[in-house]
């Protein structure tokens, strides 16, 4: 598991405990700083360097990530460590289709991103494409035990605010007044949680908004808040397409891509409204929701995990000869060198 986040703890271990059910091992691999090591159970395996994971030889390389590098050894398998949410890279491009010559499979979530990838693997040959689900979502569909975001002493809906790190895209900075005014009205129970990038500043504020209406939430596993919420305010962060397989509707500020599966607004003023509507579920919203959804996730059976290791597996007995070789991407690899201080040959 070659992490870079601690949000990918939770995202990897529905595969761990599949991958040790059927009698794997696995081994974690934290590739930056930014990954809190605090997060790893005891009887989880961390392999401190290149030099171990070298030696240790696994058979594949899971990576929740966009990068992962050509010296490790085992197949290296793309899992993805979120929905395509339509964001722009600095080429113009979606970053979510953008191929940097690293992974030999990907393990895609549903029609809507299975389609791309397959028209991008005949064009590069180099890699595989598999729709199996998303594994991190198998625990989604299935109810959580003592969930901590559940109050069932409080009756008012949930509504969870999620918003993306970056600066051209979030609203957090912009909306404090309104979700100010949303706890002082006392008509929601309110959860925030943000990217693990989010500007330190805005986290503080945010924090110190908190009283009985309003808790800042600092995880590495959102799966329960997704859970606990009844709706969700948002931007563009890839978390309201995980919110809305379950379902349920999402408010929407600005986003970068308005659809008829979201209730977007576009002045602050509007989002009050915007909630009251979306905690009525009309029908033509639901509708568009649940088509959206088929297109995005179809899998509700909490069995993706079980598909991707039956990819992976399956690439691994049938071996790389059938694809071409990977560019050589000196530059980049030459940075994960730097980055990893690792200069062995």
């Amino acid at each position: 598991m070659f992490i870079h986040q601690s949000y990918a703890y939770a995202m990897l271990r529905p595969l761990q405990q599949a991958i040790r059910a059927h009698g794997g091992e696995v081994c974690w691999f934290l590739a930056t700083d930014e990954v809190d090591p605090g997060f790893l159970a005891s009887d989880e395996r961390r392999l401190m360097s290149i030099d171990e994971v070298r030696a240790w030889q696994p058979h594949a390389v899971l990576v929740p990530g966009n990068v992962v590098p050509s010296f490790i050894p085992g197949i290296k398998v793309g899992v993805f460590h979120g929905f395509n949410s339509g964001k722009i890279n600095s080429r113009g491009r979606e970053d979510h289709f953008e191929i940097r010559g690293c992974f030999d499979l990907y393990c895609t979530q549903g029609p809507n991103t299975t389609a791309p990838f397959v028209e991008l693997a005949k064009q590069h040959g180099f890699f595989d494409v598999v729709e199996t689900g998303w594994a991190n979502l198998d625990p989604l569909f299935t109810p959580c035990a003592d969930n901590p975001y559940l109050d069932g002493n409080d009756s008012r809906p949930t509504l969870l605010f999620c918003s993306t790190f970056s600066q051209k895209y979030s609203c957090a900075k912009k909306l404090v007044p309104e979700l100010e005014a949303l706890r002082d009205s006392g008509k929601w129970r309110i959860l925030v949680q943000f990217h693990p990038k989010m500007e330190q500043a805005v986290i503080d504020t945010y924090k110190g908004m908190q009283n009985d209406n309003l808790t800042f939430v600092e995880t590495d596993n959102v799966i329960p808040l997704l859970q606990a919420a009844d709706l969700m305010l948002c931007d563009t962060s890839s978390m309201l397409l995980m919110f809305l397989l379950q379902q349920k509707p999402v408010v929407t500020f600005n986003t970068q891509t308005p659809q008829p599966h979201l209730l977007n607004v576009t002045e602050p003023e509007q989002i009050a409204e915007a909630l009251e509507l979306a905690h009525s579920r009309p029908a033509e919203l639901m509708a568009a929701i649940e088509a959206f959804s088929n297109q995005l996730h179809p899998y509700r059976d909490g069995r993706s995990t079980e598909r991707v290791l039956v990819a992976v597996n399956t690439l691994i007995e049938s071996g790389l000869g059938h694809l071409k070789a990977k560019p050589l991407n000196l530059i980049r690899r030459f940075k994960q060198r730097k980055s990893l201080g690792y200069w062995r040959w």
